[in-house]
């Protein structure tokens, strides 16, 4: 009886730490995605890709 009370307490502590563990790498492995690109802006107006000299 002397060991019962820190043995059930260790068990379920190891329990809760389990449970713990296993959703956190469950959240951690679903979040590996890339967010989507949105596209719908006015490539004209961009000054991505292009090369600005300035005004000549």
């Amino acid at each position: 009886m002397k060991f019962a009370v820190p043995g059930v307490a260790s068990a379920v502590g190891g329990a809760v730490l389990g449970v713990i563990a296993v959703l956190l790498v469950t959240v951690a492995v679903q979040q590996n995605s890339r967010p989507d690109i949105d596209r719908t802006g006015d490539k004209d107006s961009s000054l991505l890709n292009n090369v600005e000299y300035g005004s000549r």
